[in-house]
């Protein structure tokens, strides 16, 4: 549970870091940018895990075969 609070505390940091140096500007769409900023490094990390196995990183991912086929497409990852 501790790597929770780790990534949680990361993406809180670096939230409240954006917001600091907005400056009073309006920000980006927040959901999509947060989004796109954890999923990709997320991908690249179990993909290597899992060796480039497409089929064992949707499974430790908990997400089916087709959906991180697209995401990897998307992410220009394959």
């Amino acid at each position: 549970m501790k790597q929770n609070n780790d990534i949680s505390a990361c993406i809180s940091g670096a939230l409240e870091t954006y917001f600091k140096d907005l400056d009073g500007e309006m920000p980006a769409p927040i959901y999509n940018m947060v989004l796109k900023s954890v999923e990709c490094p997320m991908f690249e990390v179990v993909l290597k895990q899992a060796g480039g196995n497409q089929t064992l990183a949707a499974a430790m991912l908990g997400i089916n075969r087709n959906t991180l086929r697209k995401k990897l497409v998307d992410y220009k990852l394959v």
